[in-house]
């Protein structure tokens, strides 16, 4: 069976980072593919008054002219080689002494100096991380692709990398296109995010404002909200700046009332509302005198530990999934079968159009 596939993209990346976020088979390694020469696309990619490549006028400038780093989640270190060796292999085109003087300089900075004699199997994951950037940036590159080079590590080594990264750029500003899955990730690097579907970019901008509030479901889904539902605006609240919406409920004819925040829509317009489970309070008795608007009656299915948090699945007419500690699970001695409620702020309900 003949797969095809269409990367249709087309962006501004400025100095700093540029993250690239998406399910796999998103087209976020085909991007980094073809800006650094080992996929062939249509179009063009200019890399300030560089034109790298068009396909009109047939320029095609060859993968070791174009000056690009290239880190790959699987790092390629050559394991005969030492960190030294390893950091050195891009300049071999230079002077015995400027070779010596960059990678120095570069171990330095990436803080594997005292590596410089040992082989990629004798140190950490975390210091295999650093060669293979130090590797990339020694020969001074226009852009840096990264394709998850972090994945694996812990969340603090992966912050001291980040850091160590972001200050080396300060002084060279050069794009950065990072790859990653990891929604902590994309919030952490903190610059500018495209989020790809199916080889397009669906939505673009700052992080917090692309995960926290998005326009469209798989953006959602990616950025983390358990819940979603079809939604139907049922009544129009202008005085007080929200939507009723109602959501269908198992039982045929049935349904949950959402008070939402305002949006352009009139009554009768079909949306999905997203809501994280870490944003829903769950309560034994049920709760009186708040200032949430949604207050909902239900029955405590499942309960599940991942890690150090609980996810509990409460049937309310639709099943909704709630976070919680380890703590508040044992306070409340929760069981499954048993009465609970659920609190949702109206603003943790976010409306996204179908």
């Amino acid at each position: 069976m003949e797969y095809s596939f269409t990367l249709e993209v087309e962006f501004v990346a400025p100095p700093g980072f540029t993250i690239l976020f998406g399910a796999s088979g998103s087209g976020k390694t085909t991007l980094l593919d073809c800006v650094v020469g080992l996929a062939i696309p249509q179009g063009r990619i200019v890399v300030g008054d560089r034109v790298l490549f068009d396909s009109d006028t047939k320029i095609d400038v060859p993968v070791p002219l174009r000056s690009i780093g290239y880190v790959l989640q699987d790092l390629a270190l050559f394991p005969h080689l030492t960190v030294e060796q390893n950091v050195e292999y891009g300049l071999t085109h230079l002077p015995r002494a400027q070779q010596k003087e960059r990678s120095s300089a570069m171990l330095r900075e990436f803080r594997i100096d005292r590596l410089r004699g040992q082989r990629p199997s004798q140190i950490s994951g975390g210091e295999r991380q650093r060669v293979a950037l130090a590797r990339s940036l020694v020969t001074h590159p226009c852009v840096l692709l990264l394709d998850e080079p972090l994945s694996g590590l812990d969340a603090v080594t992966k912050a001291k990398i980040i850091d160590d990264l972001r200050r080396w750029n300060t002084d060279r500003q050069i794009p950065i296109l990072y790859v990653t899955h990891s929604r902590d990730e994309v919030i952490a690097l903190g610059e500018r995010v495209l989020v790809l579907e199916d080889g397009r970019i669906v939505a673009q901008g700052v992080p917090h404002e692309v995960l926290n509030a998005p326009s469209q479901e798989s953006v959602a889904q990616l950025a983390g909200f358990e819940n979603i539902f079809e939604a139907l605006v049922w009544l129009v609240h202008e005085d007080r700046g929200t939507l009723t919406c109602r959501v269908p409920a198992k039982t045929a004819g049935s349904f949950v009332l959402l008070e939402t925040p305002l949006i352009r829509a009139e009554a009768g317009t079909l949306l999905r509302v997203g809501i994280r489970a870490g944003d829903i309070l769950l309560a034994i008795s049920e709760p009186q005198g708040l200032s949430a608007r949604n207050v909902l009656r239900g029955w405590l299915i499942s309960m599940e530990r991942r890690d150090v948090v609980v996810f509990a699945t409460v049937d309310c007419g639709i099943e909704i999934q709630v976070q919680m500690t380890l703590a508040a699970r044992d306070a409340l001695r929760l069981n499954e079968g048993q009465e609970v409620w659920l609190v949702i702020k109206t603003h943790s309900c976010h409306l996204m159009r179908r």
